[in-house]
Order: structure tokens, then sequence, then C-alpha cells
């Protein structure tokens, strides 16, 4: 009877009453068909994605041969075991085509589902690693809403009404070279964004993301890297660090990864890594992380941004976007690096407002967590150049209409 009724009601009724939803969206679209950059919706309108599903959509929409290896995993096998106990052919593949892209000190790879849980990993190894409890984050900062990735999370009004969260965690100012000082042998790891991402798009100074570096080496202290949002070529460089010449000691990573998949990662040495197997034993655990269909979907992905130059690309089309987009007089600033951009409005004009603009001119254009006066473009990787020009175009209309 349940399924009767259920099959008479609309999706958007059954999302509007059935489906858990972390926000109330009266007016959401139904999707009905992604490919490339864009969306179809049910009335048949198509939609220019300008937020790859929040840097997940790095490939594109349904990228042909992310789908195949998908396919072709379907064919062999899908969940087996939980992680770990079996050899299966995607995961230990991407793990070593991770490792053969990334330097000598981050060669071991744990395979998650999110960049939540590859938060959670990465404190726990520091923890495990150093027998220290003290956790540096920063301000501003965004690393997902497990209750451990919460307790870094660098904005209070997201995290007040779920305290008590973890102890011991300090918050310190992005890219400041006053709170070098705060890191001490008590601190088991500072855990940063090399680029905020919810803050709208912050560029740290390469001298005080090196000062940070030295500081952590000198006190014993384990660098996180988080780069949920910024691997993958988002940046206009494989991953976000390459820009700063430094190693994390642990890199998390996810959304860019699986081409439209769910899974994460956190990496870091095989010896600190193998701390995770003993004392105790199964130090970190996961049922479904490193899903054989979602390590197939990974590893094509990371082999199409390699082949196709996607990381260089996103470079020039990000400084087109910029090019196209900086001479509007509502534009106060924007602040580009890769194909990830933060458009800053001159005062007095709502960014709220504007995304709705957006909305009605299909336009998919998103708004930041820690930012109120700038939106968000980041395209997937694989825009093209005539339409990167179309997607301004309609940006331009947009701010017009503001």
């Amino acid at each position: 009877m349940q399924k009767i009724i259920a099959m008479q009601l609309t999706n958007r009724q059954l999302f509007l009453q059935n489906l858990a939803i972390p926000a109330i969206v009266p007016d959401a679209l139904e999707i009905v068909y992604a490919e490339g950059i864009y969306l179809y919706e049910l009335s048949g309108d198509r939609y220019i994605d300008l937020v790859s599903g929040v840097s997940v959509s790095n490939v594109g929409h349904r990228h042909p041969k992310v789908i195949k290896a998908i396919e072709d995993q379907l064919g062999k096998y899908m969940h087996l075991m939980v992680y770990g106990k079996y050899i299966q052919s995607p995961q230990v593949q991407l793990a070593g085509a991770l490792a053969a892209n990334l330097p000598e000190s981050l060669q071991s790879v744990f395979l998650v589902n999110s960049g939540s849980e590859a938060i959670e990993g990465a404190l726990k190894l520091a923890k495990r690693a150093t027998g220290r409890t003290e956790l540096i984050a920063f301000k501003n900062a965004y690393h997902g809403s497990t209750h451990g990735a919460l307790s870094v999370l660098g904005n209070e009004e997201m995290k007040s009404a779920f305290r008590p969260l973890l102890p011991d965690v300090k918050f310190c100012t992005f890219n400041d070279p006053n709170m070098l000082p705060e890191i001490t042998e008590r601190t088991a790891c500072v855990i940063v964004e090399p680029i905020q991402a919810e803050a709208g798009i912050v560029i740290p100074d390469t001298e005080w993301i090196n000062a940070l570096r030295h500081r952590c080496s000198n006190t014993g202290t384990l660098l996180i890297f988080d780069e949920v949002q910024m691997g993958f070529g988002r940046t206009g460089k494989l991953m976000a660090f390459e820009h700063f010449g430094i190693v994390p000691d642990i890199l998390c990573l996810a959304k860019g990864m699986g081409g439209g998949m769910p899974i994460g990662a956190f990496v870091a040495s095989r010896q600190l890594m193998n701390l995770l197997t003993h004392h105790p034993a199964l130090g970190h655990i996961t049922t479904f992380g490193g899903h054989p269909v979602c390590a197939a979907a990974a590893l094509a992905s990371l082999q199409v941004i390699l082949d196709e130059n996607l990381s260089l690309s996103a470079q020039l089309k990000g400084k087109q976007f910029v090019n196209l987009l900086e001479k509007h007089p509502l534009v106060a600033q924007i602040r580009q690096i890769g194909l990830m951009l933060a458009v800053e409005l001159i005062p007095g004009y709502s960014v709220d407002k504007l995304v709705k603009i957006f909305q009605k001119n299909r336009l998919i254009v998103d708004q930041f967590l820690f930012n109120s006066t700038a939106f968000r473009i980041a395209p997937p990787l694989t825009i093209t150049n005539s339409e990167v020009v179309e997607s301004a175009k309609l940006v331009i209309q947009s701010l017009n209409e503001l």
C-alpha cells in the first residue's frame, strides 16, 4: 500500500515530505539528465553548471571514460568485503596511480567514502602518531559536518547547537604570521585548507604557508592539508599544495576524485599509515571505503585529468573568466586560482538576490558559506572556451538585471 501511495506522489512532493534535507529549498530544480557542463530540468530547460556539484564534476557530468569504467567494473563485482580484507584491482590500481603522481612522502592511500571521513581519519592518525591532543585549525575553514570535522570547522554558528565537540581545539587566523608561535610541542596537528574555499577563495602568501610547514616540522606537529575542494586539477595544478613548494604530512581528498561517484582518501607515508594497523589493530576501518565501482570511476577520472591536461587548461580558462567579468561595474574584485573564482560584489548589492536571477537565466551559481558578498564560479574543468564565453555573457546579463 505504501509503495502505491509513493508512486502516486510526484518527486517534488516526495522531496518535500519524505527526504531529509539539510536546508529548506522550496524552489529546488528537478534534474532529469546531465552531460558535460549542462543540467536538464524536468521542464526541458537546460542549465549551465558553474558549480560542478561543489567541485565534484571536474571532468564534467557523465564523462564517457568514467561511464565505461563504471560499466566494466559492474560486470565484474561490486562490494565484496570490508575495506582492506581482499586485494581488489580498482582499489590498488587507484592507490598506485595516486602515489605515482604525489611526492615520495605521500605514498600510502587510505580510501574512504567522503571528504568528512577523510578528515576524521587524518585527525585520528595525527593523534595516534604524536600521542598529543591539541588540534589547531583556522577561522572560516570548512572541513565537513561529522563530529570531528565539525570540531575543526571555523564557524561557531554552524556548530554551537552540537556541542560538546572534540576538546583541545584552537582556532587561529588564516595567513597570519603571528599565529605561528601557537604551534608547540603539544600540538598534534595543524589542519588547513591550502586555499580557503568557503571563506571566498582566500589564497595565502607563499611565505606564510612555508613558515607554517617549517614551524610544524620544528615542533613535531603533523601538517594536514584539506584539499577536498581544491584537489584534482581545480586550482591549475593536480594538487593545490604544488603551488607553494611544500608537502603536507597528510593529504585529504574527495569531491573531484570520483568523477561524480562518492569516494575520498587520506594519504600519508607508509610509516605513518602503518600506525593504524596496531595498538589497536583496526585503528581506522570502513565498510564501503574504496567501493570498487567508485574506485574504478576515480581511476578513470584521474586519467582523464592527466591525459587531457585539465590542470593547465583550468588556469587558462579561469583567467578567461576574469578577463570577461572583471570590468563589470558591480564587480569589486575577483579572486581566482585555476577554475575556482570568487566574484566579489561592490557594497549594497545582494548575492542572495543575484543567485535567484542566475537560476532564472539558466545558470547554476553558488554562494559561499562564510562570505556573503561574493559568488562562486567553479565549472567542470572540461568547459570549452566558447562555453566560458557563453557562461560569462549570462553572468553579465544577470548582473545587469540586479
